[in-house]
């Protein structure tokens, strides 16, 4: 008995600080890539030839986080690197154009309005809806409600049914047999409700994208409030993207979304867009 006790002391608090807190990522993390397209070399595809997922497009240089697989293989390609991918963990947005980066500027998910952050702002119930994925991203999904990152602690829990939630997440890229769970699903939420996509099968279909099983993502009929990306996402990127949906991280008051220049640091924010913990 005493043995467990000094052990458990020994570990000390395990819970992440995020939002309150600096984010600590493992080594060799991958997160917003940072674009110089003044250093593209003229006639040079190298980028575009080396994405598995078609992500990658020029004239102007951009990618798409929706497709994108973070596997680097651009970066890796790329003789004037023009392409670099830092360690940016705050990828979450709330409109699928906003996932298309062409510069170091980040574009950050905003709130839902005041209606709805009154109704969920405090106690958000959810139903994960694995539509074909390859449990990557639902590993990770499950990872959020450990000690380390507890989303619990913010009011936030997945539940077995979906009559008893307030909304859905989706991963997968929403295969043929399974879209049909995923409407009945999604029609038996009660309303309001809303619709969290998590990973880049979910999102664009990611490297399923136009299979003979699958569709692109979650249907264009099923209104998606949230898009996380990844493959698979890092838990604190969905935390923080939750949390920003929530409403309790500061962000601009402009319908675009705040945006954040990743070039000086790609932990810091710019002044006055500081992160504020209101739990």
């Amino acid at each position: 008995m005493w043995r467990l006790l000094r052990s458990r002391l020994r570990q000390g608090y395990q819970t992440t600080s995020v939002p309150a807190g600096p984010a600590l990522l493992p080594a060799g993390f991958r997160g917003r890539p940072m674009l110089d397209a003044p250093k593209c070399r003229d006639g040079c595809r190298a980028c575009v030839e080396a994405c598995p997922t078609q992500a990658i497009t020029q004239e102007p240089l951009q990618i798409d986080l929706g497709a994108c697989l973070f596997c680097t293989l651009c970066q890796e390609a790329c003789p004037e690197q023009a392409i670099v991918y830092g360690t940016d963990h705050r990828l979450a947005v709330r409109t699928r154009e906003h996932l298309l980066v062409s510069d170091s500027e980040a574009r950050l998910a905003e709130a839902l309005d005041l209606k709805m952050r009154k109704i969920f702002g405090r106690s958000l119930k959810l139903r994960q809806v694995s539509a074909g994925g390859c449990s990557g991203c639902e590993a990770e999904l499950v990872s959020t409600g450990n000690v380390v990152f507890d989303l619990s602690r913010f009011g936030v829990q997945f539940v077995a049914s979906a009559r008893h939630a307030d909304g859905l997440v989706i991963t997968g890229p929403v295969t043929h047999n399974m879209e049909r769970a995923l409407r009945e699903t999604y029609a038996a939420v009660p309303t309001p409700k809303i619709v969290i996509a998590v990973g880049a099968c979910a999102i664009s279909g990611g490297p399923f994208a136009g299979a003979d099983a699958s569709g692109s993502g979650v249907p264009l009929d099923i209104p998606v409030d949230l898009y996380v990306p990844g493959c698979p996402p890092h838990p604190l990127t969905i935390l923080d993207g939750v949390l920003r949906l929530l409403g309790r991280m500061e962000s601009s008051a402009e319908s675009s979304g705040p945006t954040v220049d990743l070039r000086a640091s790609p932990q810091e924010e710019r002044p006055g867009t500081r992160h504020r913990h209101d739990a």
